[in-house]
């Protein structure tokens, strides 16, 4: 997490997503900004639309087919269209689709094959595990439709997508209570 930590100790909120996990969610918010005909799109319309590479679109594109997430049609008029309606797919899938399941780094579990064998290592392994599950409750709770609204305006950038609470804002207050408490002690 380059530029993560400051001088001064505290934690600036920066989490990094991978390019493969941004494309990826680029690429499914512009077919669910689209989604209403229900028409397959091509790779190269979501590339023009997105700027994002075609080659490699294509390879992302064949990953989130194998998670489900999109479905392709072949020949004329084919290309691809959401497997599930947006609201149903969220950041946290489209990312762990891509790039495997999120985690805060590959340590391994706690109390598992001589994981804590060393001095310390199985407290900072609980709180690498607590860091990857924050992270991805965070992402499972935006949906693409929650994206779909954010890019037409319909809700404020920085604020929460899911109705009636939880939603972003809980799991980014968790995360920071937690990141904050632990920068104290």
């Amino acid at each position: 997490m380059d530029g993560a930590l400051e001088g001064s100790g505290n934690y600036d909120g920066s989490v990094k997503v991978s390019t493969r996990g941004d494309y990826a969610s680029r690429a499914l918010l512009s077919l669910a900004l689209r989604s209403e005909d229900g028409a397959p799109t091509s790779v190269r319309d979501i590339a023009d639309r997105t700027g994002l590479p075609q080659p490699y679109l294509e390879q992302i594109l064949l990953a989130l087919k194998g998670a489900g997430l999109v479905r392709s049609k072949r020949g004329v008029g084919g290309g691809y269209v959401l497997a599930r309606a947006p609201e149903d797919i969220t950041l946290g899938q489209i990312v762990s689709a891509v790039d495997g399941p999120i985690v805060a780094g590959d340590f391994g579990m706690p109390h598992e094959n001589g994981a804590c064998d060393h001095e310390g290592q199985c407290a900072l392994l609980v709180v690498w595990l607590e860091v990857g599950e924050y992270m991805r409750a965070f992402l499972d709770s935006f949906s693409l439709a929650d994206m779909v609204k954010r890019a037409r305006g319909q809700v404020p950038s920085g604020k929460g997508g899911a109705p009636g609470g939880g939603g972003p804002q809980d799991a980014t207050g968790a995360f920071q209570r937690k990141i904050a408490a632990a920068s104290r002690s």
